[in-house]
């Protein structure tokens, strides 16, 4: 006999069942996610300038009253102490500003060659962050956060993007140093473990770490490139096999984060031995190519110069993210001697890029970014250095839809603190991330119940930067 149920006993009967079913439908839907490669190239919110990035990052921060932040008002105080009887006295630069271009932009001699590039860049004079400290500041530079573990802002790139080259990473980190966070600094946190940096080489930190040794990019390549036992055919019939026992894995758990990974990482690290180590071998390059970017053993520039080289490879292989990382730049003890050390062994490769790039047609659509995680104040303590600052430095950008030839933005007249059109990190990111087509607010990954973005809660499109 069957009786009949009105609608409120036939819900309350049935509501465990109805949970099952969306519990059901929702593994469906991650483990549909889960085969989805997160390196296949995706749509733009709007139409992109920019297709890659290269990030120059000058790990330590270079001083932006000695390099692109002019301020005559400095002269006035020059000499005279902060506070009455300090050390600690205004400095106006050691390195005079002469007007470049047709531009006419100030920057100093410390830099010769970039400032040959005045009219191709777009200077940031009012940048601040959030933390006057290292570990911290790095941290946020490469992440956009200095208190918690996220994604780097490769990862993001990769994420929103894709990768043009399937055979490559979409992020390479060149150089990186150990400090400041380690391998956090390009990693993917709960973004795709794909999205994450391939490391090439290792800074030392001006070889002050027994830790983490200094590495020589020169003949450089990453480890088990080649099989000596097995040939490519062999080598791919075994991963196939072990990829299909991986897949009938996550289709029986649904959703697996770290199955997922491997099986993309693997496909990719199999891709890579046949393109990776082409696109690293410089020696593919001309004698002049070579000397532009200032290669060759004993020159100070080799390193960067390699660097640099290799960058424009990966670009050109259609890598989309790309950094070069150059540590030092923490001249507590006298920035006379630590600010040319650095400039000379800097100032030529990324000249050297910026040129290459222009005529191979590369910069209108590279993006080139050039600083550190703060810059330096207009003072000079007792040591002949200059400490941290983080509430006014100069960072510029290049090619890849940046307005060039301008200086956005700007400090007070001594060149300590951001006033005028101030541009936090977050707004950095955020008109990167425009440049390169994506929505700032829209490129979002729910994890632990709530929606990541780069720039966090706040963050704003700068125009004024862009052409």
């Amino acid at each position: 006999m069957h009786t009949a149920l009105n609608r409120r006993q036939l819900l309350s009967a049935s509501s465990a069942g109805f949970g099952m079913l969306a519990l059901k439908g929702l593994f469906a839907s991650n483990a549909q996610a889960a085969l989805v490669n997160p390196l296949v190239p995706t749509k733009t919110h709007f139409p992109a300038r920019a297709k890659r990035v290269i990030f120059l990052f000058m790990q330590g921060g270079p001083s932006q009253v000695d390099t692109f932040d002019f301020k005559p008002a400095l002269t006035k105080q020059h000499g005279k102490p902060v506070v009455k009887d300090s050390p600690t006295v205004f400095y106006q630069s050691p390195w005079a500003f002469k007007p470049r271009g047709q531009s006419g932009m100030l920057v100093s001699d410390l830099l010769p060659n970039i400032a040959r590039q005045a009219d191709d860049l777009c200077v940031i004079n009012s940048m601040h962050t959030d933390h006057n400290a290292h570990p911290q500041a790095i941290l946020q530079m490469n992440t956009g956060s200095f208190a918690f573990t996220r994604p780097s802002v490769g990862a993001w790139c990769v994420y929103g993007l894709g990768s043009e080259n399937q055979n490559l990473p979409g992020f390479v980190t060149i150089n990186p140093s150990f400090s400041g966070g380690g391998p956090v600094k390009f990693g993917s946190a709960f973004l795709p473990s794909v999205c994450a940096g391939t490391q090439i080489g290792q800074d030392s930190g001006n070889g002050a770490s027994p830790i983490a040794p200094a590495t020589s990019l020169k003949d450089i390549q990453l480890p088990f490139m080649k099989n000596a036992r097995m040939d490519v055919t062999a080598q791919r019939r075994q991963l196939d096999l072990v990829q299909s026992l991986n897949r009938q894995k996550l289709a029986q758990d649904g959703s697996n984060e770290a199955l997922e990974g491997l099986i993309t990482s693997a496909e990719l690290a199999f891709n890579m031995q046949r393109e990776m180590p082409e696109v690293m071998n410089l020696n593919q390059e001309s004698v002049a190519t070579q000397e532009m970017y200032g290669i060759g053993d004993g020159k100070p520039t080799d390193q960067i110069g390699r660097a640099c080289l290799m960058a424009r490879r990966f670009a050109e292989a259609g890598v989309r993210f790309i950094q070069v990382n150059h540590e030092f730049w923490d001249d507590h003890s006298d920035i006379f001697k630590g600010h040319p050390q650095h400039a000379l062994e800097t100032d030529q490769p990324v000249a050297a890029l910026l040129t290459d790039l222009k005529q191979r047609g590369l910069l209108e659509d590279t993006l080139v970014l050039w600083g550190g995680e703060f810059g330096r104040p207009p003072l000079l303590n007792k040591n002949n250095g200059r400490d941290h600052n983080n509430v006014g430095f100069t960072m510029w950008m290049a090619g890849g839809g940046a307005k060039p030839g301008i200086r956005y933005g700007s400090t007070d007249e001594t060149g300590a603190k951001a006033e005028q059109d101030k541009v936090h990190l977050h707004d950095l990111h955020a008109t990167m991330l425009h440049l390169l087509g994506l929505n700032h607010e829209k490129l979002t990954y729910r994890y632990a119940g709530r929606d990541f973005r780069l720039t966090d809660v706040f963050g704003e499109v700068k125009r004024g930067l862009i052409a």
